[in-house]
């Protein structure tokens, strides 16, 4: 009998070895990396500067842990990954917008 690839995928073989679920925690820690960065890159004089920081820490230890080999659960990097967006959310919503400042630059000089 020959196996063709489709019967790999959709005959358990990616189920029996959970690539599935390997692959798709390599893409969740790729993506708490770069949030990583992201978050890194917040001003220090933001209000949410000091809670991305403690966020960070947590990523960091989440990502060491999977670089060992140990398994890190679903839901904590699921987790991990909403705190990470909800904080660069909140703090993208505190940034002056440019138009404005422009605009009240050119306020400043018309009086």
């Amino acid at each position: 009998m020959v196996t063709r690839p489709a019967d790999l995928v959709s005959g358990g073989f990616l189920k029996r070895y959970n690539i599935g679920v390997l692959s798709s925690q390599m893409e969740s820690l790729q993506l708490l990396r770069l949030l990583t960065a992201r978050l890194e890159r917040l001003s220090v004089d933001s209000h949410w500067a000091r809670r991305a920081s403690g966020l960070r820490g947590n990523i960091l230890k989440v990502l060491e842990q999977a670089d060992a080999g140990e398994t890190v659960a679903a839901e904590r990097l699921a987790m991990l990954t909403e705190s990470a967006f909800s904080i660069l959310r909140r703090a993208a919503g505190v940034i002056p917008d440019p138009e404005d400042l422009n605009r009240k630059k050119a306020d400043k000089w018309i009086e």
